[in-house]
């Protein structure tokens, strides 16, 4: 359950996109700034170009035997709109994923976790099986069901073996369509879910990032929490979660993915009989709307000072899963790294910001991460730090690496994130039937399609220093953020302080 840890792993871009141009608050008279700025410019320009030219789907030599043989991906589409696709990647079991275009960032102020609520209240019970007699028959076809809601999806899994495929779609298609919903079972989800939040806040992680949504993308509903407020979820009742359910659950939103051992014209008529009913429009005529996401340069602060240990997210606006920039950010992230103290190799990491920290001694754990959704995103890094009093040396030692990729970005550091690339590339595709699954219907979901190893592989390829020096330009260089931070955060710099230190004056 919450947000998907794997939910920008694999999403990839689109060659017909848009640019988001990302507001600057702040402006310079310097021409040495104004020159950095233009040589950005046609940086940028030119790794387009050479990122475009190089995305044909046209193989290496070197290229691993695994993605050459990679099976395609199958794709049918219901009469009522649902689309169904699969990939036959082997062995003995299968996995099928109901993928539903709809998640927190589709909720308003006033019913704000009602799609996590819906989440909770899908096991419990449909209008042919009770709770038990679910699960005990999950349990005896030695399945596994499960589900999560992220902020722009609702997923629903079952893993089972390979002549069970179509059971499975039936489970799947009672519990979404058929679920009893019922006020008994409301209240007591309602208890459930207000002890899992009092566990969330507990997870320092979770917090922050829900925090550093709240304060980037203030006024919309993406900075809102997947869970809700309290508030809310004291007051949802069967009849909101049964109109969200007219407004959000239609065919044409849905992808049912499947991959292992899969017969496509087998599952395809599985789902066809199952799903082929489901309307194709709102029953209850609210067109679903996907409100703008708006970033908010701006920061939230919460000083605990007995807290033992500062939290701090550190972001730059980007744009969505579409744009041509996600595979050299990919790799911006990779430069950057990742580490924690419980790994003595930090010390030698060739990541200069990982290095640097561990070194001396700033964080006891440091990450760069990439979190994208379909119209934009944010990159920056998360520190822990037991230190206090380091804190400003941290933030200093962050936005300096991370601007460092503006001006120079080196051939080895760059083909060493790309093999890193290719390598969980390689374990992704040669690993769980799930993740795949899940892969499959969200790229359909987001992308209108599917994209093969081959073109993934191609596409990091094409990665050079040039075109990471211009998504560094792009996102980075003289761009206001957003940042959260929780706990003894006394030597935290302004604001102002840190946004000085998004770009460098020089000859």
């Amino acid at each position: 359950e919450g947000e998907d840890p794997a939910a920008t792993a694999l999403l990839l871009p689109l060659p017909n996109t848009h640019t988001l141009m990302l507001s600057s608050l702040f402006r310079k008279s310097s021409s040495r700034a104004t020159v950095a700025r233009h040589s950005a410019a046609a940086a940028l320009r030119t790794a387009r170009r050479s990122l475009s030219a190089s995305a044909q789907p046209q193989l290496a030599a070197s290229t691993p035997q695994l993605i050459r043989s990679y099976p395609s991906t199958q794709v049918s589409t219901l009469s009522n709109g649902l689309r169904v696709a699969s990939e036959n990647t082997g062995g003995d079991s299968a996995t099928v994923a109901v993928m539903v275009d709809t998640g927190s960032r589709y909720e308003s102020a006033e019913n704000n976790g009602v799609a996590h609520f819906l989440e909770h209240l899908i096991f419990k019970g449909t209008k042919s099986r009770t709770q038990l007699q679910l699960e005990t028959e999950v349990e005896n076809m030695g399945a596994s069901l499960n589900a999560y809601t992220s902020r722009e999806q609702t997923v629903y899994i079952i893993k089972t073996f390979k002549d069970d495929v179509a059971k499975g779609v039936e489970i799947l298609a009672d519990i979404i369509q058929n679920s009893l919903l019922e006020d008994d079972a409301i209240e007591r989800e309602r208890s459930v879910i207000l002890r899992e939040m009092e566990e969330v806040e507990g997870q320092m992680e979770e917090v922050i990032f829900d925090r550093l949504h709240q304060t980037a993308f203030r006024d919309s509903s993406l900075g809102a929490t997947i869970l809700g407020p309290a508030e809310n979820i004291e007051r949802i009742n069967r009849a909101d979660i049964q109109e969200y359910i007219a407004t959000h659950y239609t065919a044409p939103r849905i992808v049912v993915a499947a991959a292992g051992d899969v017969d496509h014209s087998a599952l395809d008529a599985a789902v066809n009989k199952e799903f082929g009913q489901m309307p194709s429009a709102p029953t209850n005529g609210v067109e679903p709307a996907k409100p703008a996401a708006s970033f908010t340069p701006s920061d939230i602060r919460v000083r605990f000072d007995d807290m033992n240990e500062a939290h701090i997210a550190f972001a730059f606006e980007t744009a969505g899963v579409t744009d041509p920039d996600h595979f050299p950010l990919m790799a911006l992230q990779n430069m950057l790294g990742n580490w924690d103290s419980s790994v003595p190799s930090g010390v030698h990491s060739s990541a200069r910001l990982v290095n640097k920290v561990a070194n001396d001694g700033l964080a006891n754990r440091i990450m760069a991460y990439n979190t994208v959704y379909s119209d934009t995103g944010l990159f920056g890094v998360y520190a822990v730090t037991p230190e206090p009093k380091a804190i400003n040396d941290l933030m200093y030692t962050i936005t300096n690496e991370m601007v460092r990729l503006c001006y120079t970005a080196e051939d080895r550091d760059v083909e060493e994130a790309k093999r890193q690339l290719l390598m969980n590339l390689m374990q992704f595709y040669s690993g769980s039937s799930a993740a795949v699954a899940e892969d499959i219907g969200r790229q359909m979901l987001t992308l209108g399609r599917r994209m093969h190893p081959t073109e993934v592989v191609n596409r990091v390829s094409s990665i050079d220093s040039a075109a990471v020096r211009a998504v560094a330009n792009r996102f980075i260089y003289d761009q206001c953020f957003a940042m959260a931070a929780i706990g003894p955060i006394y030597e935290l710099p302004d604001y102002n302080w840190l946004r000085r230190r998004t770009y460098w004056l020089r000859f």
